[in-house]
């Protein structure tokens, strides 16, 4: 047996970020466009670029920005700092898991007994 989750964040009852989210923004961040971040993730690009759109909409923030003179997208500060603080939750929740994962397999264990 095994506890399962995912983990993202709404506002309004919409999703603001997420695995997914965080999956579009790390490989425009390797590909330097959002048309090649979505071909990498084997996504279309309107498909991504809606998450995106979104995602910034309702963080009332701006996510990428283009390069002014090689008009690559980048990175924003701001979304390097929810990249890594999504990361984190992602780690916090995984090591409380793992440890309510043993205490029910030992529980179990124990009540077979």
């Amino acid at each position: 047996m095994e506890i399962k989750y995912k983990i993202w964040i709404e506002k309004n009852g919409k999703v603001v970020f997420g695995k997914g989210r965080d999956d579009i923004l790390k490989a425009i961040d390797e590909q330097r466009s959002l048309n090649a971040a979505a071909k990498k993730l084997e996504m279309s690009y309107r498909a991504a670029w809606g998450r995106l759109r979104a995602s910034e909409e309702r963080m009332e923030m701006k996510l990428v920005e283009i390069g002014v003179k090689d008009k690559s997208m980048q990175l924003t500060q701001k979304a390097r700092a929810i990249i890594d603080r999504f990361e984190k939750l992602e780690k916090d929740v995984e090591k409380l898991l793992h440890t309510a994962d043993h205490d029910f397999q030992k529980l179990i264990r124990s009540s077979g007994k």
